[in-house]
């Protein structure tokens, strides 16, 4: 019998990731809505995230982030992070720049900074945690 999609794509193995992946992107976005001087609390920091959270698992699913060889070395964990992270950036953005205009003019900025930042997070945690394993 033929394994899912699914069951090809997610990994018990790989749930330490799953949760080091989502602390990453909430940081990148807690440093960003500080730095603009937006982070008013938790339910500001989730309802800015949510766009982002939501791309994040339209695609790092599909792609194997969380596949067993994900969870095996940051040689495969580090690139299907950052695979995944570039189309999930795009997604937040796309929702974001939709649902608040006032992103128009510097919507090709915020998602440069968004790729940079969360490519830098997501990567650098990955590497990290296989190191001191």
């Amino acid at each position: 019998m033929s394994e899912s999609f699914l069951s090809k794509r997610v990994d018990g193995s790989a749930a330490p990731l799953a949760v080091g992946d989502l602390v990453a992107i909430l940081i990148v976005i807690a440093i960003g809505m500080n730095s603009h001087n937006t982070l008013t609390g938790p339910v500001a920091l989730l309802e800015t995230a949510a766009p982002f959270l939501l791309g994040w698992t339209v695609t790092s699913v599909p792609i194997g982030a969380y596949s067993a060889g994900a969870a095996e070395s940051a040689k495969a964990a580090v690139p299907l992070a950052i695979r995944s992270w570039i189309p999930a950036a795009v997604i937040g953005v796309a929702i974001r720049g939709a649902v608040q205009s006032a992103f128009d003019q510097g919507l090709l900025i915020f998602l440069v900074v968004m790729i940079v930042t969360g490519t830098v997070a997501l990567g650098g945690w990955r590497w990290v945690a296989f190191k001191l394993r």
